[in-house]
């Protein structure tokens, strides 16, 4: 017996028999296409065919995951249709020499490292979905290039090298108990869907994946990441016992839905949920969140086919606080970077994107796109009750500048007798050092402070979240960092503003009592998390020492 590690990336324990799917074959050294003509027409084939495959798939998913998450699909039959894509694509048969399945692999690897590239790990995870909607065209191309997961005769535990969107939906629910693989991320659309269906799933097992082909049963811990190879008769037992222990648990977290977020002695915390998609409101739904914490509006910028325009922004914002039904929605303005090319919204060559030329100094330097969006929120907001969020401030002459566009768009729609609410809340997001010296001042400019802790501790702890090498150093429960966030909120209270925790330590248990401590009026999460923080939050007693509670934390 042997255990090894990953990212768990769906909850949930599984035992089963292990079925490794083998890898597609590599594309290396493909001679040059005889006719470029007859490699177009090839090429067209094959859309029309990926095409219909997909609009298939959409509708196996709208049938098993409802409405929202079939969207998905949706997305990947625009990329299809997306110019600059498939000009690309083109552009490598007939400048290049190449066959299609060649122009199609190479396209793929360009777009893929383009998202992949992406400072937003949500946005960064749909690097997956260019290579499931390039395997499609590869599948009637050259079937060699792109398996598909293979049929199993008895119930088991899948392994694969990157699970593609389209592979969560056409698995069999009754034989496949989990998947593994080597890459991928929470946050793709896979991980995504398998959240949904409730199936176990753990990710990122890099070089320990090799030793799966050392195991015929496999323990698939989607709590820890934990996967244990050939389990013993007492790791059975246990991981039997967990399973049961988790049915018991998801039972009592439904019983939840419609109570408060109230610890036993009566201090209460909204539990609101962080989305990047419209699609992903039903999740928030189903979850019976109390808000919408953080609207990532990014996927309104991204490819040809999305609609940034002023209608297309208002329609995505309206569709959402209708759907929500007077429950506040937080409105995030772009968090992108450099300039428009073709649409596409692009990271530019840099040594640190963070750092850089983006979120409120970019639409600060864009009043033309900056008064869409705000336009298109203040259109929306009389259709629930919207506030509106500024990323990555640093100083009140940002604050300014941008509550005073904010009145020139509400101004502008007055003016042509188009209705917005009387009052729509503005916040900005407190996520660098600069944001917590300054939050006395800043909270008077304000109704809120939304506290983005990912990147905080990154700017704090000098530490990039996204380098593995130094993951370790990555602490959100480091002192500096926590006594920042008590700053920035002490300087709230004293000025009557509400405070927000926005991130992944907001669903932290461990610091659950030191923001309750604080007063802390939100938490903003995941959709997926709010029931079980609603449940720890109800379990707590925080007791009358609340300064105690806060140095204990504030000091190591």
């Amino acid at each position: 017996m042997r255990t090894i590690s990953g990212v768990a990336a769906s909850k949930g324990i599984a035992i089963g028999k292990l079925c490794i799917r083998q890898n597609p074959a590599e594309m290396k050294n493909m001679p040059p296409a005889a006719d470029a003509n007859i490699e177009i027409q090839r090429l067209y084939a094959a859309r029309t065919a990926a095409e219909r495959k997909i609009n298939k798939l959409y509708r196996q998913a709208l049938h098993k995951f409802g409405a929202e998450d079939s969207l998905i699909f949706k997305s990947h039959i625009m990329l299809l249709e997306d110019h600059e894509f498939f000009d690309h694509i083109q552009s490598h048969i007939l400048h290049d020499h190449m066959t299609a399945e060649s122009a199609v692999y190479m396209t793929a690897q360009h777009f893929y490292q383009f998202f992949s590239e992406m400072e937003d790990e949500y946005m960064r995870a749909r690097d997956t979905d260019i290579r499931d909607v390039a395997r499609h065209l590869l599948r009637y191309l050259n079937p060699d290039y792109a398996e598909q997961l293979n049929g199993m005769r008895e119930k088991g535990i899948v392994a694969v090298e990157e699970l593609l969107p389209s592979e969560a939906v056409t698995f069999n629910r009754r034989k496949v108990l989990a998947f593994l693989s080597k890459s991928g991320s929470r946050y793709s659309h896979a991980a995504i869907l398998l959240r949904n269906a409730g199936i176990p799933y753990v990710v990122g097992l890099e070089d320990s994946y090799q030793s799966l082909v050392q195991a015929e049963t496999v323990v698939v811990d989607g709590f820890t990441g934990d996967v244990v190879l050939n389990p013993d008769t007492m790791a059975l037992r246990e991981y039997g016992e967990k399973q049961y222990e988790y049915f018991l648990h998801l039972h009592a977290l439904h019983e939840l839905r419609g109570c408060p977020s109230v610890t036993r002695d009566g201090y209460r915390i909204d539990i609101h949920a962080n989305i990047g998609h419209v699609e992903d409101v039903q999740q928030v739904l189903d979850n019976d969140a109390d808000g919408i914490g953080l609207l990532r509006t990014e996927f309104l910028y991204l490819g040809n086919n999305m609609d940034c325009s002023e209608e297309g922004q208002f329609q995505a914002y309206k569709k959402v606080l209708e759907k929500m039904q007077g429950k506040r929605v937080v409105i995030r303005t772009l968090d992108v970077s450099e300039e428009p090319e073709i649409s596409q919204w692009r990271y530019g060559d840099r040594v640190n994107p963070a750092m850089g030329f983006r979120a409120i100094r970019f639409s600060l330097r864009r009043p033309d796109l900056f008064l869409t969006q705000l336009r298109a929120i203040l259109r929306a907001s009389v259709y629930g009750k919207a506030a509106v969020l500024f990323p990555v401030v640093t100083s009140e002459e940002e604050v300014i500048k941008a509550k005073a566009l904010l009145q020139q768009a509400r101004a502008s729609l007055e003016a042509e007798g188009v209705p917005v609410a009387d009052k729509i809340e503005i916040g900005i997001m407190i996520e660098t050092p600069a944001a917590v010296i300054l939050s006395d001042r800043l909270a008077s400019m304000v109704d809120f402070f939304s506290i983005g802790t990912n990147d905080l501790t990154q700017y704090i702890l000098a530490t990039d979240r996204m380098n593995d090498s130094i993951a370790s150093l990555y602490n959100p429960r480091h002192p500096a960092v926590l006594r920042m966030i008590d700053m920035t909120v002490a300087n709230a209270k004293k000025h009557g503003i509400w405070t927000s925790i926005c991130g992944e330590s907001a669903a932290d248990a461990e610091l659950l009592r030191f923001y309750l401590a604080m007063g802390v009026e939100e938490l903003s999460v995941a959709p997926s998390a709010v029931l079980e923080l609603r449940r720890i939050v109800r379990q707590t007693t925080l007791g009358k020492h609340k300064d105690r509670i806060i140095q204990k934390y504030c000091n190591g």
